[in-house]
């Protein structure tokens, strides 16, 4: 069975082919008689459900066979005397922190959940963000205003806004004539945004658009009316979303409050 559980070496393979192990009746597991715990092969397989693979025979048999493969590699590191290493203890206090911190968040999280009134607001707000049209652009970027009014010339003289893009900063549009393919305006920055809302289906700007990047000539080839998801279909996404936030706010909370003696 190809499982997404962690691999280890070849050598770890050969040493638990060669441990005592007894597999119980009650699916605990024991190596050299030492007990893995039945919760820890069900923490293992429900990590293993949540990446989409089913719980099956196969799956716990798989399970027992990699905890027997660290437990027998633990074994041999503290044999050794591995884990009493200042920089292995260091490590792991620091793995320990990091799961007690994702418990207490995921708690937190749990017990203070965004409200529906909140996933709403959200959900209004990038709509009236985002708009209720999206456009086709291309674009040509150079360093300063003559050679924008020079591309300009041309195209009023007839050349093709592709063939001119060629000349364009932008690397990645320039080898596809400038197209920016579809997009809102709230993808670009406020002055570019702008003239593509300006300019009609067919057009591009007579006068040169300047942004912190340069200045732009842009077309406009296309519009459309924007069809975005209902309340339902984008409030998991929102609902995370907010979660972060509310995470985010509760840890710089803490902080601010925190004594720290530097």
């Amino acid at each position: 069975m190809k499982s997404a559980l962690l691999r280890i070496s070849a050598y770890a393979v050969v040493a638990a082919l060669s441990a005592q192990t007894a597999f119980a009746a009650d699916d605990t597991v024991s190596v050299n008689g030492k007990t893995i715990p039945k919760s820890r092969i069900e923490t293992l397989v429900a990590g293993q459900m949540a990446q989409g693979q089913p719980d099956t025979p196969e799956l716990r048999k798989a399970v027992k066979e990699e905890l027997v493969r660290r437990e027998v590699l633990v074994q041999a590191a503290t044999a050794k005397g591995i884990d009493k290493k200042a920089d292995v203890q260091t490590q792991v206090e620091m793995a320990r922190q990091q799961v007690v911190i994702g418990a207490y968040l995921q708690d937190y999280v749990k017990s203070n959940p965004p409200t529906d009134a909140q996933i709403r607001q959200e959900y209004e707000a990038v709509k009236a963000r985002v708009g209720d049209r999206e456009y086709k652009v291309r674009h040509i970027l150079v360093q300063n205003e003559d050679e924008a009014k020079a591309i300009i010339a041309k195209l009023n003289k007839g050349e093709k806004f592709e063939d001119l893009a060629k000349q364009s900063l932008d690397p990645g549009s320039k080898e596809r004539g400038g197209d920016l393919g579809w997009s809102t305006p709230a993808a670009y920055v406020k002055p570019f945004s702008d003239a593509v809302v300006a300019l009609k289906p067919g057009t591009y700007t007579k006068e040169p658009v300047k942004t912190d990047f340069g200045y732009h000539v842009i077309q406009v080839e296309d519009s459309r009316d924007l069809k975005l998801p209902t309340l339902e279909e984008a409030k998991p996404q929102i609902s995370q979303r907010l979660a972060q936030q509310i995470v985010e706010k509760h840890v710089n909370d803490l902080r601010a409050k925190a004594k720290v003696v530097q």
